[in-house]
């Protein structure tokens, strides 16, 4: 965790984005390390979670990081709860509570309070024209 915090601290400083900082370890080992960078790249998908993700699959060479931990100085964001759950990491490691950024102003209350979109179905049976061609697929390989 002292990795992670160090990461924010770093991200903070440099005005890169929020103080969220993220390491993925595998077999006791730091594979990766990264901070948020949402304002230095205007990518509102740049959080600390994300960034080490991809550093850590860049590393290994795989979408699969099971057997891998990572280590976040806040409890992860809904998005990076999807991330976390598609790369097969099955621990996670916070020290922040989402009550503590909406704290200083982020808006994690918002996706846990309310609805906060609207969801409309259109073109269901032309966008499962390439799920069929997935699903035909012999040489596909599952994620």
């Amino acid at each position: 965790m002292h990795q992670a915090v160090k990461e924010a601290f770093a991200g903070v400083q440099q005005s890169h984005g929020g103080p969220f900082g993220a390491v993925v370890v595998k077999d006791g080992k730091i594979l990766s390390k990264a901070h948020n960078q949402v304002l230095k790249t205007n990518d509102p998908t740049a959080h600390a979670e994300i960034n080490a993700i991809k550093k850590a699959s860049k590393k290994l060479n795989t979408f699969d990081l099971s057997g891998c931990e990572i280590y976040t100085t806040c409890m992860p964001c809904p998005m990076c709860m999807g991330a976390i759950k598609w790369a097969n990491i099955k621990t996670i490691y916070y020290g922040a509570s989402s009550k503590d950024a909406d704290e200083i102003g982020f808006r994690d209350k918002e996706f846990y309070d309310k609805e906060f979109l609207e969801l409309k179905n259109i073109d269901r049976a032309e966008c499962l024209k390439p799920f069929e061609a997935w699903s035909a697929k012999e040489d596909k390989i599952l994620y």
